[in-house]
């Protein structure tokens, strides 16, 4: 008599594979504070740091981790433009900026080049786990101190290309003849551009503006 068949049937009961994470971070000891936070959590594998934006990219390239944590303030490029670099190869790049700025402007820019979340350093301790997985989902998530910000300023009138040049230029200490020199423009167009600039953020002078700029993330110097 035959023996009976067996059946091959898979494990349903396999774990599921833990979720790749790379972190990009200029500063060695915090990086080694996002693998010990990364370390509990028994879902979550941190599979590459790197310091640069550069380093970044190439390590996405070979290594696809399925979320990557990322700096904004990096030693070669800002977070963002590599941020932009990376979801051109990789439209599908899920991507959480992990930084100390809560600058509404800095934090749109950073959504609007494809970051799926804006989290705060200061409470990466409490949510970097939670947050890793919401983005593994496909989900989007904005620390809400940050949220409130962009929900505050939601209204405002955004400079002009020129104007955040004009700004930043004042902002490294130029007069406005140095501003129309280097941008090849009358030192009367610069005065304008100042003037808007005043009106829009508000602010009393040159030098409050280029404060409220810093602070708000529309400019880093």
């Amino acid at each position: 008599m035959d023996a009976p068949a067996i059946s091959m049937c898979p494990d349903m009961h396999e774990p599921a594979k833990p979720i790749k994470v790379m972190a990009v971070d200029d500063h060695p000891l915090f990086l080694e504070g996002v693998a010990a936070v990364i370390g509990t959590a028994h879902d979550i594998e941190l599979i590459a740091t790197v310091s640069s934006g550069e380093d970044a990219i190439k390590s996405y390239r070979a290594m696809r981790p399925d979320v990557t944590l990322m700096d904004l303030r990096l030693s070669d490029m800002n977070g963002i433009e590599a941020i932009q670099a990376i979801r051109r190869e990789f439209a599908n790049a899920r991507i959480i900026v992990l930084t100390s700025h809560t600058g509404y402007r800095l934090a749109h820019r950073a959504l609007d080049a494809g970051a799926a979340a804006y989290l705060l350093k200061d409470n990466a301790h409490h949510e970097l786990i939670s947050t890793i997985r919401d983005v593994n989902q496909g989900r989007r998530t904005v620390d809400p101190t940050v949220a409130r910000e962009l929900a505050h300023h939601i209204a405002d009138s955004p400079l002009t290309e020129r104007e955040l040049e004009v700004l930043t230029l004042v902002g490294d200490g130029n007069t406005n003849r140095a501003v129309a020199e280097a941008l090849g423009i009358h030192e009367d167009t610069v005065k304008g551009h100042v003037k808007s600039i005043l009106a829009k953020l508000p602010a009393r002078d040159r030098t409050h503006a280029v404060t409220v700029a810093i602070r708000r993330g529309i400019i880093s110097l």
